[in-house]
């Protein structure tokens, strides 16, 4: 099947996800999705589900990277009420223009989709509160450009939580192109030492990286978790 289309790929086109239990809507709860068109559910083809990990409050400001059909800018919107308020970019015409058809089908006030790349975010510095994403910065070909923007657009004292695909350690960059076959989106995954390493020369802090379910053999899917440091 078709992935979502993702931003940041030097490819000719969306990416494609093998069969693979751990991708797909079936990450979210029933519940989560109530009252979401079936649309933006279908749509959903990522990795994990970063909401549960993102732990978002009333009031906050969140960036979805990678936003496709819209699922996870809408969970996000529903989390942060009125007061607060989702930004999803994504870079092509096709995903935005049905990202934007979902939330006007959910009577999403709080919502904005914007196009670009997540290597150079459309956002200006210091915008949102927590940066979440969604099995996308694996199939970035510059992530530390990545991490630099979701460091530059949060502000002092924000976070992520995002979903993507990591190798373990000792998989060399060779096993992962193989691996890759396997699960068409996890070629370029990152092991969880450099993950780690980038996170902080990015200038993250209190950084993890857990694997949960299994992509391909020895690579996982795993939650990222990292701060940018509170101004002293």
């Amino acid at each position: 099947m078709l992935g979502r289309p993702l931003l940041g790929l030097a490819v000719a086109g969306p990416a494609t996800l093998g069969s693979a239990d751990c991708f797909g809507a079936r990450l979210y709860g029933e519940r989560e999705t109530d009252g979401l068109p079936a649309a933006v559910v279908q749509a959903s083809l990522g990795c994990g589900n970063p909401l549960a990990v993102a732990d978002l409050r009333a009031g906050e400001r969140v960036l979805d990277l990678g936003s496709g059909g819209g699922i996870d800018v809408l969970l996000s919107a529903r989390r942060v009420g009125p007061s607060g308020f989702a930004y999803g970019v994504d870079m092509t015409d096709d995903m935005l223009t049905l990202a934007r058809a979902n939330a006007a089908k959910a009577g999403a006030g709080n919502v904005e989709f914007r196009k670009g790349q997540i290597e150079a975010l459309p956002l200006p510095d210091a915008a949102v509160n927590v940066v979440i994403s969604n099995c996308v910065i694996n199939l970035s070909t510059d992530k530390p450009a990545v991490l630099a923007e979701m460091f530059r657009v949060l502000v002092a004292g924000g976070r992520i939580g995002i979903s993507d695909v990591v190798a373990e350690d000792h998989l060399s960059r060779a096993d992962r192109v193989a691996a890759g076959s396997y699960v068409g989106c996890i070629a370029g995954a990152l092991s969880r030492a450099v993950y780690l390493d980038r996170l902080t020369a990015a200038g993250f802090a209190d950084s993890s990286v857990t694997f949960t379910t299994q992509a391909a053999p020895r690579m996982h899917v795993a939650i990222i978790r990292a701060v940018k440091p509170a101004i002293k």
